[in-house]
């Protein structure tokens, strides 16, 4: 089999296995996003430091999965994904009787580190088992994994934290990490073809700089404010880093990630899509669990139970738009996905301190509804459009520009929501101050407590619907890009592997 060939029977035993891998490791992507609150207070931190738990598990996977296009190359898949599952199942055990903080951090990125070849693993193996005609069905069964198992999360989060101690929420994974894993090493066989090619380590380096340095400025810039040299200094080294990155991996042979395949022009496209939908999609799974337990009070597990819905839409939404895209290509998924979800995000823009349960958990679950319509579509259409030899590039790319975009889309929101939640509250102060000073009457001690509690809640939820505008702003933008996609046409993007000639 050469690189271009697909492969005569699609080798579902193999993908089941890998599937199970992979829903795992997407799983811990929103594990502990309801939690982060119970966290929080059990270490007595911030939520700027908490959130690092989710932005920090997208960082270093965004940082790892570029070098992913290598591993899928010059490594056997058995061999891949037996070592990632290992690493995988190493990090679980260290979170999940971490004594404190620094431990289950470190354990998160360990994590990270295994789960990072998961998804384009089993990505480059669905695209050599099914033909170009039978992917959108083929691709809508991964993106049931890929989807469901990050909306299902909090849901599963919300009971174990309310019933358990969080730290269950790393020990369950246990099991299914050690059954997958040793069912991997009983029945995985190797399907795909490897060559011989070289880890390029400054480009690792260059990488790493400028996905650790643009994530780590935005993160910090709630608390240290964006005029700190650490945040400036931070985003301005990630960004030359990255400009250096970009500028090396074009003049190279063998680059470690081959970054002139965003010459075919809907695999560009589609990226672009994906990273505005990657911003708001994981901003919004941080900044609901943070409503609907900070302002609403309501417990971890009915937090959970919220999402659920939504989690049921996109696993249910998933095959059937692969389907769907199969007949009638992605434009008009991608239209109709974005609109809904635009109008979804605005609508959680307009939460109140006593929104009824009906409300939110109707508006999440239409969001939810829409996302499913968009990023199997984009990214399957984009793909079609590479040569076969491209496609552990192509996965690497979509993967590495989702990760870091989610990443950078959360500490941006998180951002955005500490910064208009101060400001809020400052200007709420004042105002009771002059109120108080025009009464003249001095409040009690639990009328002061009373009030201080009313005017952080009513901060905070400016902050939170602040920062859903801004997403249903992003989500625009997608919405004016995806009226310019085009359906690949087959028979003109099977043959050519010339990047500098990209089909049209």
């Amino acid at each position: 089999m050469n690189s271009g060939q697909i492969l005569q029977k699609p080798p579902y035993g193999m993908i089941g296995i890998l599937f199970v891998g992979a829903f795992v490791a997407f799983l811990n992507n929103t594990l502990l996003n309801v939690a982060l609150p119970t966290i929080m207070k059990d270490f007595g931190i911030t939520y700027s430091t908490v959130q690092w738990l989710s932005t920090g598990y997208m960082l270093v996977s965004g940082i790892l999965v570029p070098a992913s296009a290598f591993f899928v190359t010059r490594f056997k898949n058995r061999h891949l994904f037996i070592t990632a599952m290992s690493v995988f199942t190493i990090g679980t055990i260290m979170a999940g009787f971490a004594p404190n903080f620094s431990t289950l951090l470190a354990g998160r990125m360990v994590q990270a580190a295994g789960a990072s070849s998961m998804s384009p693993l089993l990505m480059n193996v669905m695209l050599i088992s099914f033909p170009k005609e039978k992917r959108g069905a083929a691709m809508g069964i991964f993106g049931l994994v890929m989807i469901s198992a990050p909306a299902i999360g909090p849901t599963l989060s919300g009971y174990i934290v309310e019933h358990h101690d969080w730290r269950m929420l790393f020990q369950m994974i246990i099991p299914f990490a050690v059954i997958s894993l040793l069912f991997g090493i009983w029945k995985l066989k190797n399907v795909m073809e490897t060559r011989e090619v070289h880890l390029d380590f400054p480009s690792v380096l260059l990488s790493t700089i400028a996905f650790g340095g643009i994530l780590y400025g935005f993160s910090t810039a709630g608390d240290k404010g964006w005029s700190s040299p650490w945040v400036y200094g931070t985003i301005s080294a990630g960004l030359l880093a990255l400009i250096i990155f970009i500028f090396k991996q074009l003049r190279m042979d063998q680059p470690l990630l081959e970054l002139r395949i965003y010459k075919y022009p809907m695999f560009a496209l589609g990226s672009a899509i994906s990273v505005i939908v990657s911003m708001a999609m994981f901003s919004g799974m941080i900044l609901t669990p943070a409503y609907v337990q900070s302002i609403r009070g309501i417990d971890p597990f009915k937090a959970g139970l919220m999402m659920l819905p939504g989690a049921l839409v996109m696993g249910i939404m998933s095959p059937i738009t692969g389907k769907m895209f199969d007949k009638f290509g992605p434009r008009i998924l991608a239209i109709i996905g974005l609109t809904i979800t635009t109008i979804a995000t605005f609508g959680l823009s307009k939460l109140e301190i006593d929104s009824s349960y009906t409300f939110i958990v109707s508006l999440y679950t239409i969001r939810m509804f829409g996302l499913s319509m968009v990023m199997m579509p984009i990214m399957t259409n984009g793909l079609n459009q590479l040569p076969q030899m491209m496609n552990p590039h192509g996965t690497a790319i979509n993967n590495t520009v989702q990760q870091v975009a989610g990443a950078i889309g959360s500490a941006v929101m998180v951002t955005f929501m500490n910064n208009r939640t101060k400001a809020t509250a400052k200007d709420l102060i004042a105002e009771a101050k002059v109120n108080a000073a025009q009464s003249g009457v001095a409040p009690t001690p639990e009328q002061m407590q009373q009030m201080q509690d009313h005017i952080m809640q009513n901060a905070l939820l400016d902050g939170i619907t602040h920062s859903f505008f801004i997403a249903a702003c992003i989500t625009v933008l997608a919405l004016v890009l995806a009226f310019f996609l085009k359906r690949v046409k087959i028979e003109s993007s099977a043959a050519s592997m010339d990047l500098k000639k990209p089909t049209k």
